[in-house]
């Protein structure tokens, strides 16, 4: 996948995917979608997104420094949780037979387009269930950032529903953390994917270019457009995916 076309449809997708991503959408259904039309396979694709993925948390991570003041502490803390379950994501890909992969995918794609529309139910539910239950997040986080590290549509999202209901009822302080879990456990994953299997440079490069000029521009873009046209469009966009995926794998 060397056309100039490709790269720049990817970096295109790469930037839309950040700006939907850092304005309360899922990434990957905006970045993983745009690597199969740019005739990536379905494995590489994935491998190629989760390591790419890494470039569009930095900069949402610099813009919320005031939420994050005072929680070092408890973020070193639930890092390694976020990363040991990153780190199980990243081994179940490594040893799940492509063909298996191709499989599941249209159901993963499935269920996050879901949980993304669900999203404001989800975090209404905060006022009523908002405990500091260490088994639930210590349950919670680790098999959501095992899914990230595994294919990752949604973990943001799944991430920031378990935070608003166990850890801080403020959206904005709660998708302060998210950012830097979700950070940490895609970071372990792409690390053991970069050292253990081939990465499809020519597919990852331009994306994690696009994903930072995205997670750049989405903040400022996200006051202006209302989160629920990006939202629904994200999801529709993935539920259309998952259909396709079911009906040619291939």
């Amino acid at each position: 996948m060397t056309a100039a076309w490709d790269s720049l449809l990817i970096v295109a997708a790469g930037t839309l995917a950040g700006i939907v991503g850092t304005a309360g959408g899922i990434t990957s259904l905006v970045s993983y979608p745009a690597l199969l039309v740019a005739g990536v396979p379905a494995l590489a694709a994935n491998v190629a997104n989760i390591v790419a993925l890494v470039a569009c948390w930095p900069g949402s991570a610099l813009a919320s420094r005031p939420e994050l003041h005072g929680r070092a502490a408890w973020l070193g803390r639930w890092m390694l949780v976020a990363a040991s379950g990153g780190a199980a994501g990243a081994a179940l890909l490594l040893l799940t037979p492509a063909a298996a992969f191709a499989d599941v995918v249209p159901f993963l794609v499935l269920t996050g387009s879901l949980v993304l529309i669900m999203q404001p139910r989800l975090s209404a539910r905060r006022e009523g269930s908002a405990r500091n239950n260490s088994l639930i997040l210590v349950a919670g986080l680790v098999a959501v950032s095992a899914y990230g590290g595994y294919f990752g549509a949604g973990s943001g999202v799944m991430t920031l529903a378990l935070l608003l209901i166990t850890v801080d009822q403020h959206v904005a302080r709660a998708n302060a953390l998210k950012n830097i879990l979700v950070g940490a456990a895609s970071l372990v994953a792409a690390a053991a994917l970069v050292f253990l299997v081939p990465v499809d440079w020519a597919a990852t490069v331009p994306l994690a270019a696009g994903l930072l000029a995205g997670s750049l521009i989405g903040p400022r873009l996200a006051r202006r457009v209302p989160a629920g046209l990006i939202r629904w469009f994200a999801a529709l966009l993935g539920a259309g995916l998952a259909v396709k995926l079911w009906v040619d794998p291939g």
